[in-house]
């Protein structure tokens, strides 16, 4: 399984679970940290590079930063 730990402002938190659950079963949401707004997305190491495309594609709309 691989993981990608993202930051995100609290504001935009609902919207973008919903938009990244609308791909089944690409990723799994987890909130890590929720005092600081981290979220580590989990998916299968096959789909990498989906999963890297579509949290490029996200970044501006969304001002993700990614933490690991």
């Amino acid at each position: 399984m691989a993981s990608m730990l993202l930051g995100i402002p609290p504001r935009q938190i609902a919207l973008f679970k919903s938009l990244i659950e609308s791909y089944d079963n690409l990723v799994t949401i987890r909130t890590e940290d929720p005092h600081n707004h981290r979220m580590r997305l989990y998916y299968a190491p096959e789909s990498a590079a989906e999963v890297e495309e579509l949290i490029d594609s996200l970044t501006g709309e969304f001002s993700l930063s990614r933490l690991a």
